[in-house]
């Protein structure tokens, strides 16, 4: 089944062979996901080397994404479980300690950056185990005192969110600055930035890229990053809707409206947006999907995201396979009822934007097979994605790196590399290439896209329209040069 919205798929023990990842693209898999919370640089290579190898097997591209694990706050090590009951004190400390049981209804724990302790304030809220534990702030100075307000177990290295707290950290740690040199020197497509605050820390972790032109994913899961967005989208390359940390940040029932107000923003900056967390999370140990779940990733789609990612359930997953089919399939069904057509609901974004708004009113008019997009830095074809045609987007460029980042973006189905300068050349280039590829309807038309002079970012300026006569002449021209 054709779908459109991309499918970004973690890759971990239960899926990092090249036989599962070539089954997971041949399901639909169009991104892969290299955890940096877990797994050594050694691990990843091997895996990044697999993916290439199936890359290779099946002549196809696919993106790579490295998500940087960040600044994750955690408790330290505790002598034992601790069994939390309303009204219970919880003491935490800013020197390191193994946390331990004080007396009956009474803790004491450290967390591994005790100068975020400095920064609570009396009656805001620390949540701790994902969210799962509330405890409200109820002295501060040299200890930070707080009273549980629920039920919860909390055990050592447990993670710790302080929702009402600006905590104002550099979101690069020093782990973080070698995962990203790892990531330039390997050639991965995007880095993934976990707990953006503001502009600043994307900007910082572009100087980290140097000249490599990798793109940048800013995570938002921090309440403070909803709220600075807009310069966020200014310097990054693309979000992520990382809805489980972003579920305790903000109040839980906001979720789903920041979800579409995100992938909104996102759309009309001519960004791309995933969203993740927890979107077929039965899946992990179940054969079907909830109905919940299902719904979850529909909604998504209509709402307009690039890409929908999975996590644990591609990644230790009983059936990773199984999985992304599951997730394409819904997609697919979905978008028959998709908000096509969005050339008189977007701005134009500069003075060309009309050449992209045109030819995909041009295409979805004519009924056309495809568009054909020849583009150098993948602009244009993010630019005709962003107004989101009912006609597929063939998409040719001039660098490998380009080719794949492009399988981030909605309905673009990136193709080949083409060197040719000569217009003729390029038109016949593409056509052969789907042809050869079983792509090619020779009833037509196609509409196509090319820039002037060849290879300069930015310079898309031509659209032809390649009708039935027209495409038989430039396949009889191949295939006479092949005799």
């Amino acid at each position: 089944m054709e779908k459109r919205t991309k499918i970004l798929a973690t890759l971990g023990p239960a899926s990092d062979t090249v036989q599962i990842i070539e089954g997971l693209i041949k399901a639909g898999a169009n991104m892969f996901r290299l955890n940096f919370s877990h797994g050594s640089h050694e691990y990843h290579l091997n895996t990044l080397e697999n993916i290439r190898l199936a890359m290779r097997n099946l002549n196809t591209s696919v993106a790579i994404l490295q998500d940087i694990s960040g600044p994750k706050v955690r408790v330290g090590e505790l002598k034992e479980p601790f069994d939390l009951k309303k009204g219970d004190i919880l003491t935490f400390l800013k020197d390191e300690i193994i946390g331990y049981k004080e007396d009956e209804k009474k803790y004491v724990v450290s967390i591994n950056y005790p100068e975020l302790l400095e920064k609570v304030k009396l009656n805001e809220y620390i949540y701790l185990y994902d969210g799962i534990i509330r405890a409200k702030v109820i002295e501060t100075g040299d200890e930070i005192k707080a009273k549980i307000e629920n039920y919860g177990t909390l055990s050592s290295r447990k993670g710790v969110n302080f929702p009402n707290t600006v905590i104002d950290i550099d979101v690069i740690t020093k782990k973080d600055k070698e995962d990203i040199s790892w990531g330039v020197k390997n050639k991965v497509d995007y880095f993934a930035i976990s707990f953006v605050q503001n502009e600043t820390d994307i900007v910082h972790a572009r100087e980290l890229l140097g000249d490599y032109k990798g793109k940048l994913i800013a995570k938002i899961e921090k309440f403070d990053a909803v709220e600075n967005i807009d310069k966020i989208i200014e310097v990054s390359d693309g979000l992520m809707v990382a809805r489980g940390d972003l579920g305790i940040e903000v109040p839980y029932y906001e979720v789903p409206t920041i979800q579409k107000s995100l992938i909104k923003k996102a759309n009309a900056a001519c960004k791309p947006v995933i969203t993740a967390t927890q979107m077929l999370l039965s899946m992990t140990e179940n054969e079907r999907a909830t109905r919940a779940e299902i719904s979850d990733v529909a909604n998504a789609v209509l709402d307009g995201t690039d890409v929908v990612m999975l996590s644990e359930e591609s990644a230790i997953g009983d059936n990773p396979v199984n999985v992304v089919d599951t997730m394409s399939n819904i997609i697919s069904k979905t978008e028959e009822i998709y908000h096509f057509d969005k050339q008189d609901k977007l701005k134009y974004q500069d003075k060309f934007d009309v050449i992209q708004s045109a030819v995909t009113k041009l295409a979805d008019d004519l009924n056309a097979k495809g568009i054909l997009a020849l583009t150098s830095s993948g602009k244009s074809a993010m630019k005709i994605s962003r107004y989101r045609p009912k006609t597929p987007i063939y998409t040719f460029t001039h660098k490998k790196k380009v080719l794949n980042s492009l399988c981030a973006i909605w309905g673009v189905n990136p193709i080949s590399i083409i060197k040719e300068s000569q217009a003729s050349r390029m038109f016949q280039k593409m056509l052969v290439e789907l042809h050869e590829r079983g792509l090619l309807n020779k009833e037509g038309p196609y509409v196509a896209t090319v820039g002037y002079p060849v290879g300069m970012p930015g310079s898309t300026n031509t659209i032809k329209i390649l009708t039935e006569s027209e495409i038989e002449y430039y396949l009889s021209l191949s295939f006479k040069k092949k005799v």
